[in-house]
């Protein structure tokens, strides 16, 4: 059954990825029109998370934002798709790296590297930093049910500068490359929501308490790598600035949780600037009320 998924569905993702972009934006309008108006994928979650982190707004600005954040997320799935057949120029293009003299200097020194983002404004393309550095790539990720998407979507990757890790293997797989003087880069879309029972620590996520992930910090003072924020700018549609920005170089000196806690000040700074490029879709907030005394 898998196979025959895939079989049916490849072609037609094919066929959107060598759209032209005038065209292929179009079609994600389409997406839009169809998602917002006639499904109302998860509209009421999306309103729910808005009023949550944005007390302050009025009604009629979070359902400006709701919508603007649906255009963007058709957007970013179409853009997703656009990466089976980009062309290296395209992409460089499209994916504008700043910094990039920080994480020259980490490969100089032999440093390896943990970087931390959010699923904020295009998490896709930012792969492609692979391209621009001296560190070998890495993005941890969640395998996917499907054997044969799972093989395309690291199959692509790879094509645009990022190799892909489990999730589930992350620590061995670091460990090896510790121990074999590997000089890497990891990077950690850190801002999902962990299952209670695993949860080490819990904080503020505009103003409401809720568990997150510390493995990537752990993993980084475990093997003294230095850490860096993925501030991405949404310039136009289909147009993206990432600034690397330096969170530290000596995490071990860091006191537990204290890594964690400046990442998320700055994803959620990143956010509360333009708030519809953040994926609300996730239920984000779905342990609030689960937090220990």
């Amino acid at each position: 059954m898998q196979l025959l998924i895939y079989l049916l569905t490849y072609p037609i993702l094919w066929c959107i990825s060598i759209l032209p972009f005038p065209i292929f934006y179009k079609v994600s309008d389409g997406v839009f029109m169809l998602l917002y108006y006639v499904i109302g994928y998860r509209k009421k979650l999306v309103l729910k998370n808005l009023e949550l982190c944005f007390p302050e707004k009025s009604e009629a600005e979070l359902l400006v934002i709701r919508k603007k954040f649906y255009q963007h997320m058709c957007d970013l799935f179409l853009e997703m798709i656009k990466s089976l057949t980009m062309s290296r120029k395209e992409m460089d293009k499209r994916a504008v790296f700043h910094n990039l003299e920080l994480l020259d200097k980490y490969a100089e020194e032999n440093k390896s590297v943990a970087l931390l983002c959010g699923h904020y404004a295009n998490y896709e393309w930012v792969l492609s930093l692979g391209n621009h550095i001296k560190h070998n790539g890495y993005g941890i990720y969640s395998p996917l049910t499907n054997k044969y998407f799972d093989r395309l979507i690291k199959k692509t990757r790879k094509r645009n500068g990022g190799e892909l890790v489990s999730r589930y293997n992350t620590a061995k797989f670091i460990l090896k490359h510790q121990r074999e003087n590997h000089l890497s880069l990891y990077g950690f879309v850190n801002d999902q929501s962990p299952q209670v029972q695993h949860t080490k620590y819990w904080r503020e996520f505009f103003g409401v308490k809720v568990p997150v992930f510390t493995a990537a910090e752990t993993l980084a003072k475990k093997f003294d790598m230095a850490v860096v924020f993925f501030c991405v700018k949404k310039v136009k549609r289909g147009y993206y600035e990432t600034t690397i920005v330096n969170i530290t170089d000596s995490s071990k000196d860091f006191p537990d949780y204290e890594i964690t806690d400046i990442y998320w000040e700055y994803l959620e700074k990143e956010i509360s600037n333009q708030p519809e490029y953040y994926l609300w879709t996730h239920n984000r907030f779905k342990h609030r009320d689960k937090a220990p005394d």
